[in-house]
């Protein structure tokens, strides 16, 4: 039997909720490219239930019990002596959200003798060492396209609340002000703007897509260009390059993976290339961008405006300047895991392990990394390497909560 360790994020400050905002979601059963949502045999959760944090245990309890494996349900990650390393020894599965992401690094996986299994409750698997998963023969698997348009969603709202300076402006009606001047002096219409995007797969399109009636000039880079029929629909402009979408956008989004050709892209040099005044929007991963590059770039006024979230490491520590950096649009990375999202990456996480205790293959659009090597969407969007260097820096946010 299987042990299974699973790495969720705390729960509300205030409680588990006694009653939810709404009664139900509306149901997913197919997304935009025709990828069936999630299809595991049976769920024991109600969609749209908390199953992202401790309690909610991703609904996972009673179905690995019940065939008679062993689940550890930890927020505890990082630091040596986090409880996930002291349950690491005979792990044979580390499940974790991109939220509150377990670091697999090499050390821990190499830790981890019995380690067969590392899944993603999510999109996106950089906060696992890929190089060392492949060299370990440890599968690494993520639940595609689970919250790709969640994500998009967020996209579209960071990008007006950034141009249309929303933030300081809710801001001012929270202070009982009635700043009008204050609140426009850094608004503008969106309509008429070039919007690129920074890779074109899942997230990208649908943010495209949403974009689209606003209005805006539609541009984009990618490495798998799409097709003509979709640069058509969307008038889309095709940049062979970064460089040459920075250019001449005024906002940016980033939804690219992370990996080493990915990390730090966006630095002093490249932002420089950028239209004085423009914006960038991030929901990929927080080290595409160099930290202090866009702090220094938006207190020159290089940038109007940085919105995302994501960060590195996460939690990000107390002391991260992009908590206090000027006109930015931080949260928590949360656009992924609305409950919405969680109903299908918690089916998604049980129909992977369905298939692997039943020794069947995993779904392909599911793997990563298989058999020692990239695969699936892994192969698509990922390059072999490392990009958890520097993960050991989320401990410092455990230290402060604890002093607090």
């Amino acid at each position: 039997m299987a042990k299974v360790v699973c790495v969720l994020y705390d729960d509300p400050v205030t409680g588990y909720p006694k009653k939810y905002a709404r009664d139900d979601i509306p149901k997913i059963t197919k997304y935009p490219d025709g990828q069936t949502a999630p299809t595991p045999s049976a769920i024991d959760f109600n969609p749209g239930e908390l199953l992202g944090s401790v309690s909610g245990e991703l609904g996972l309890r009673k179905f690995l019990e019940k065939a008679g494996h062993t689940l550890v349900v930890t927020s505890d990650k990082d630091g040596a002596n986090s409880r996930l390393d002291k349950e690491l020894p005979d792990a044979e599965i580390v499940i974790s959200q991109p939220f509150w992401p377990a670091y697999m690094t090499r050390e821990r996986i190499e830790k981890a003798k019995n380690l067969k299994l590392i899944v993603t409750a999510g999109i996106g698997s950089d906060h696992t060492d890929l190089q060392a998963a492949m060299d370990k023969g440890v599968t690494v698997a993520e639940v595609t396209y689970c919250n790709s348009i969640s994500v998009a969603e967020h996209i579209v709202m960071m990008i007006l609340a950034l141009v249309r300076n929303y933030i300081p402006s809710y801001g001012w009606v929270i202070k009982g002000g009635w700043n009008i001047a204050d609140c426009v002096e850094r608004s503008y219409d969106l309509e008429g703007m070039n919007v690129g995007t920074v890779a074109a797969g899942r997230i990208g399109l649908a943010a495209l897509r949403r974009l689209k009636p606003f209005g805006v000039k539609l541009h984009y880079t990618d490495k798998h260009r799409l097709s003509k029929e979709v640069e058509k629909e969307l008038d889309l402009t095709f940049h062979p390059d970064v460089e040459s979408l920075v250019k001449v956008c005024d906002v940016v989004t980033i939804n690219a993976p992370l990996h080493p050709e990915t990390e730090h892209m966006f630095n002093d040099r490249l932002i420089s290339k950028m239209k004085r005044g423009s914006y960038i929007v991030n929901t990929a991963r927080g080290k595409i961008c160099d930290r202090d590059a866009i702090v220094r770039a938006l207190e020159s006024g290089q940038l109007a405006g940085y919105a995302g979230d994501v960060w590195f490491p996460q939690p990000a520590p107390k002391d991260h300047p992009w908590r206090t950096m000027p006109h930015h649009g931080m949260t928590p990375h949360i656009s992924g895991s609305s409950l919405s999202a969680q109903a299908r990456y918690a089916a998604g996480v049980r129909e992977i392990l369905e298939a692997y205790f039943a020794k069947k293959p995993i779904r392909t659009e599911y793997l990563v990394v298989d058999k020692g090597k990239l695969a699936g969407v892994g192969a698509h969007s990922y390059t072999a390497g490392d990009a958890t260097k520097g993960s050991e820096e989320a401990a410092k946010f455990k230290k402060e909560k604890v002093k607090a």
